[in-house]
């Protein structure tokens, strides 16, 4: 026997179908909503970390410019510290060397044995030297433009030739590397 392979034919309903379409559409648009609100909000949330991105950036750029004027600032005091160390021993030690300048003078004038004047000046050239490779250095006055940062004037003289220039010094000023320790005290002209 055989069987007979029947197709049997759905009862198609028009009016039906129609709503289905209807359906299937609503769906797709709805689909399509959600997928636009889904592209948005991934726009929106790129949009947040990129802008959190370069918050964070311009951030590490300024905490870089800051540490690095931090690195200057402290090699700076520390070069100030290693220049001007010595500031107050070196202030010290100029009382010294005044002394020393008038014992010699004093020698010199007193008719000391030359022997040891010339060895009581090897021993103030030495000690000289030392101060000098510290950085101490005497500032040089006579016959120089008065300089208010390098000369203290204690005395003016009226004078027909030069205006403002240092005539005579009492005292030697002395600079340690960049920075005046003791101005020299001096007699200025003052043209008339």
């Amino acid at each position: 026997m055989k069987k007979d392979k029947k197709t049997v034919d759905a009862p198609v309903n028009k009016g039906n179908n129609c709503a289905n379409t209807e359906n299937e559409l609503n769906l797709q648009t709805e689909d399509d909503v959600n997928e636009e609100n889904i592209i948005d909000n991934e726009a929106n949330i790129i949009a947040e970390y990129d802008l959190k991105f370069k918050e964070s950036q311009d951030r590490f750029i300024r905490l870089q410019a800051d540490f690095e004027n931090f690195r200057k600032r402290v090699a700076k005091e520390r070069e100030d510290i290693y220049l001007f160390s010595l500031e107050e021993l070196m202030t010290q030690l100029i009382s010294i060397i005044d002394d020393f300048e008038r014992a010699l003078d004093s020698f010199k004038a007193g008719g000391l044995d030359e022997k040891y004047v010339e060895g009581l000046e090897m021993v103030f050239n030495n000690f000289l030297g030392v101060l000098t490779k510290n950085g101490l250095s005497e500032i040089e006055a006579k016959n120089c433009i008065f300089d208010p940062n390098y000369h203290h004037a204690v005395m003016q003289e009226e004078t027909d030739d030069d205006d403002n220039v240092v005539k005579e010094i009492f005292q030697k000023g002395y600079m340690l590397n960049t920075k005046v320790i003791r101005p020299c005290m001096v007699k200025v002209a003052v043209k008339n």
